[in-house]
């Protein structure tokens, strides 16, 4: 349906929402732009697509030709020079609302970190104690640590179960995207068939999934091998390369 006519030019309904959706998408450019060098390149830019313009109005041809062959490579150009602007919208776009409404990117980081930071203290021989906590809150766990309410970090994790450091000694427990506290105590199981069997690290780490749905990571400090616990269960020693698909397997 047309909302207008202007001679032989027709505006619609459908060149209102593509006239909107490209002005918005200037908008964004011109924001992530504002206050960078980028910012007088894109003045720049506007002034030759304004003599371009003019070129063609009044049939400059030698113009014309310059500004032609320089369009065959002028879109490279653009990814070279804006390339730091570009990176940061494609990080807002990933970190938007409605991308994560399909794709839990934060999730998935989060369990990047965690399996660098298992590996990582699997290969030091470093013994640790790490609690996912899911639905069923964990607040009662946290007060018996040490808050810390830091960004999740597989170098921070690693840090806090070095040997000897005030922490090292504990779980450490994380909440959403943060670390929410270290050094915290955890139940024992009650179980017979891993009272005799496992140490304290891994009896407290299927503790905690007795009485919660939060899943324990576990690095043996003896041996390097790394389990999961779930649901009261123990899955032992899990293949390095296992150890992401296993995890999110059992958070799903």
């Amino acid at each position: 349906m047309d909302l207008f006519r202007i001679g032989f030019i027709t505006f619609g309904a459908v060149d209102v929402i593509d006239v909107a959706v490209v002005s918005f998408v200037f908008y964004k450019l011109l924001s992530l732009m504002k206050g960078t060098r980028s910012a007088q390149i894109a003045i720049g830019l506007v002034l030759v697509f304004v003599a371009s313009l003019l070129s063609f109005w009044f049939q400059l041809d030698a113009v014309m030709w310059m500004f032609s062959n320089l369009a065959t490579v002028g879109f490279i150009v653009l990814v070279i020079v804006f390339q730091p602007e570009l990176r940061s919208a494609l990080a807002r776009i990933g970190h938007s609302r409605l991308v994560r409404m399909f794709f839990d990117i934060e999730e998935l980081r989060k369990i990047d970190e965690i399996i660098k930071a298992t590996t990582r203290l699997a290969e030091l021989k470093y013994g640790g104690l790490l609690v996912l906590e899911r639905n069923v809150g964990l607040k009662n766990i946290i007060e018996t640590g040490e808050p810390l309410k830091s960004q999740l970090s597989a170098e921070l994790l690693v840090t806090l179960f070095t040997p000897y450091t005030p922490l090292h000694d504990g779980a450490v427990i994380i909440r959403a995207e943060l670390i929410e506290a270290a050094a915290c105590t955890l139940p024992m199981t009650k179980q017979p068939r891993y009272m005799q069997l496992y140490g304290m690290r891994h009896k407290a780490g299927i503790g905690v999934t007795e009485e919660s749905d939060a899943i324990a990571v576990i690095i043996s400090e003896e041996t390097g091998e790394i389990s999961l616990a779930a649901a009261g269960v123990l899955y032992r020693n899990v293949e390095k390369l296992a150890v992401k698909d296993q995890l999110i397997k059992l958070m799903s």
